[in-house]
């Protein structure tokens, strides 16, 4: 295959981070060609995620949230023309729903991949889909393709040293309690939090918390419950999310909700705590074999994350 195009219906960092094992798996077993992205949003490969190297170059057909508008049907055919890119060698579709399928499929191709409903676009069938893509693209390309997962070792030195400075020792706890959508409530109380980080000095951890540098209230507001908390990035002039993911990597053992954080901490194969409320755990929960699962809905039958109790994570750690 010389030319794979990926399409990916999410937005947030986190629906890119959770890509990566699928991308790194799929360009070490085709190291010859080509990897293109097409989003419903930005690329965040080579934005805010390209401190990772994981490069995937942009197709941009100048529609605005592709595939989420019946309309794109017309258009998607006749906006990437085939005397630019040629026929796609294989267009994988890594979401399920019945419209953006149909539009994505409009790509000139020659192979096309999609679950949505069960295969039913997948220009070749194979006898079941789980919802793991690199097995079932396994299948349908009938080749075996060896899943590879990120190495923190590949960050640049640059990013490895300054975590390496600004978490110098051992015994680190880390917390990332802030969410990206805001209209999902997922966050555990915040007082929980403080209650918790507090419990862990008492076993001689160390607090460090993962928070944007311009939420300041917030900030003084744990430094005021908890004195020995660190706030890592308030001591650095580098800002991405690689950096997050080597401070990670540090760290003895994190505790996060269902936030971008989450799978940036995720990357450096620690062992996690996550805790679910409203969202689906089995969906977006790191998928390592360090972590720990606290869902709200399985434990106590609610999609209050706060009836989850500070125990029941400090006795997990």
């Amino acid at each position: 295959m010389k030319k794979i195009l990926i399409y990916n219906s999410g937005g947030g960092l986190g629906d890119s981070i959770q890509l990566f094992p699928l991308i790194i798996s799929l360009k070490s077993h085709y190291k010859k060609a080509k990897f293109y992205y097409l989003g419903a949003h930005k690329n965040h490969f080579i934005g805010k995620l390209k401190e990772y190297n994981i490069h995937l170059d942009t197709v941009d057909l100048g529609l605005k949230y592709f595939g989420f508008r019946w309309w794109h049907w017309f258009f998607a055919k006749n906006k990437i023309s085939e005397k630019i890119f040629g026929k796609f060698d294989l267009i994988i579709d890594l979401q399920t729903k019945f419209r953006n399928s149909l539009i994505l499929k409009r790509i000139p191709h020659l192979a096309f991949y999609s679950r949505t409903f069960n295969g039913f676009f997948s220009s070749k069938k194979i006898k079941s889909y789980s919802s793991n893509h690199l097995e079932n693209l396994s299948l349908f390309i009938e080749e075996d393709v060896a899943e590879l997962n990120f190495k923190v070792k590949k960050l640049p030195k640059e990013i490895l040293n300054e975590a390496k400075r600004l978490l110098p020792n051992s015994n680190y706890v880390g917390f990332s309690l802030t969410q990206g959508n805001k209209y999902r409530k997922k966050s555990w109380s915040i007082y929980k939090f403080l209650t918790l980080a507090n419990k862990l000095i008492t076993k001689n951890k160390v607090p460090v918390f993962f928070i944007e540098k311009e939420k300041i209230e917030l900030i003084e507001k744990i430094k005021n419950q908890v004195p020995n908390a660190i706030f890592p990035e308030l001591n650095s002039k580098l800002a991405c999310p690689a950096l997050v993911t080597a401070l990670s990597s540090r760290l003895e053992i994190g505790v996060s909700i269902d936030n971008g954080i989450m799978h940036m901490m995720s990357l450096a194969d620690i062992p996690m705590i996550v805790l679910f409320g409203p969202t689906n755990s089995e969906k977006f929960a790191p998928k390592n074999k360090y972590t720990k699962i606290l869902d709200s809905k399985k434990i106590h039958k609610t999609k209050d994350i706060n009836s989850i109790e500070v125990d029941e994570v400090f006795s997990l750690i």
